[in-house]
């Protein structure tokens, strides 16, 4: 814990790279805990990417290596970890990151960019065969199952194009779709690609009950739902795409969480003041390359933001020597503008300076001392709060001083 770092993202995905760029272009000093040896995240373990603006055409480990080398140019440092804790320092401003081997990080904001992992189902069969025929990356394992027939459980995006992917390597592949006939939670683009493609045949209306298998999977038992008949299938593997789980379990009882994805601001701002989410691991309604590095870009803008208006704080009302007046504001508001004037007239007559919060920009330190009413005067003395006025008229303003 020798040195502070600005800001710590953890995770080295699309989210986490965008905001080091960011960070690291502002003259923040930027550290990224990763905590796999393969920069890059899920973006990394995609094989076609045709839908990231400017980019006609990239395998996602092509692209991700270029928002690496971005980093890079700027100074960005990495470190492997993998992320056990994060809390706020006693100071009440710098956080301490605790890794899984017990080294403790400290950073005045943190960016928590740690995605999501696939969803295991808990099929009969599903964990005893990981590895053994179950997969979860098309681009990290196809080549395994080159000339091979292969079964695939999902209908969404990502389970139809890693379908179409697959063909290029297996001999077959059969989708388990839960819907009617024609029906997927895919985009009509996917769907039409897929439907298209003669290697790829669908089973509707249906789910895998269980992966049979000796030391290797060699079939499956699925469920009609609507007759609930079940069949035998011989397969050499299963691929499961069907959705992600957030990466954060390090993060109960530190920020609000909604089904274990972190409950963000417009500003990527969580619940703990100078923290921030960006990427996959926020609740959000589309979770895409281009929109994690969106998120990881406002993230890294808000952390520098936050740090500085914390640093103002402390050196021109906490550490102050002096009484400070603190005008919490907002510029649209014409009884603040009315305020302003005359507060700053009556500090010079009384030799006293004043200190403005624009709380239309940033309501963190207005929220720390419960500011409801627009405006407010607070005079501080030694880093505390000695008398305040909401909304004063001239005569209550005079009670200040």
């Amino acid at each position: 814990m020798s040195e502070v770092y600005d800001v710590l993202i953890i995770g080295g995905g699309a989210g986490g790279l965008s905001a080091g760029v960011y960070c690291g272009r502002g003259k923040m000093k930027t550290l990224v805990l990763e905590g796999s040896a393969r920069t890059g995240g899920q973006c990394a373990k995609t094989n076609e990417l045709e839908n990231y603006p400017g980019i006609v055409e990239s395998t996602g480990p092509a692209l991700m290596d270029k928002f690496r080398e971005h980093c890079d140019k700027f100074g960005v440092e990495f470190q492997r970890g993998m992320v056990s804790g994060l809390k706020m320092a006693e100071d009440g401003f710098t956080k301490d990151v605790t890794t899984k081997d017990g080294t403790v990080y400290q950073a005045k904001s943190v960016i928590v960019a740690t995605g999501a992992n696939p969803r295991i189902l808990g099929i009969k069969g599903e964990r005893e065969f990981t590895a053994k025929g179950v997969a979860y990356c098309a681009t990290c394992d196809a080549e395994f199952f080159e000339d091979l027939d292969i079964i695939v459980v999902g209908s969404g995006n990502t389970a139809v194009e890693e379908s179409v992917f697959l063909t290029k390597f297996v001999n077959s592949v059969r989708m388990v779709v839960l819907h009617d006939e024609g029906t997927m939670d895919a985009d009509r683009t996917a769907q039409e690609q897929a439907l298209a493609n003669d290697k790829i045949s669908f089973i509707w209306n249906s789910t895998v009950e269980e992966i049979c298998g000796d030391e290797l999977v060699n079939g499956v038992r699925i469920k009609n739902l609507k007759t609930g008949e079940i069949t035998e299938h011989d397969t050499d593997g299963v691929f499961m795409f069907v959705g992600t789980v957030p990466n954060t379990d390090f993060l109960e009882g530190a920020v609000e969480l909604n089904r274990g994805y972190i409950k963000v601001d417009d500003k990527m701002g969580t619940s703990m003041p100078g923290v921030f989410g960006a990427g996959d691991v926020n609740d959000k309604w589309l979770r895409q390359v281009v929109t994690a590095a969106g998120d990881g870009a406002i993230a890294a803008v808000a952390a520098e933001r936050y740090i500085a208006e914390e640093e103002h704080w402390s050196h021109s009302v906490l550490e102050a020597k002096e009484d400070r007046l603190v005008a919490f504001w907002n510029p649209l508001d014409k009884q603040s503008l009315e305020l302003m004037s005359q507060l700053e007239t009556r500090a010079e007559a009384h030799s006293l300076k004043v200190v403005t919060i624009d709380t239309y920009k940033s309501r963190n330190i207005a929220d720390r001392y419960e500011i409801t009413q627009i405006p407010t005067v607070i005079r501080f003395r030694d880093g505390e709060a000695l008398k305040r006025i909401e909304a004063p008229s001239a005569e209550k303003l005079e009670e200040l001083f």
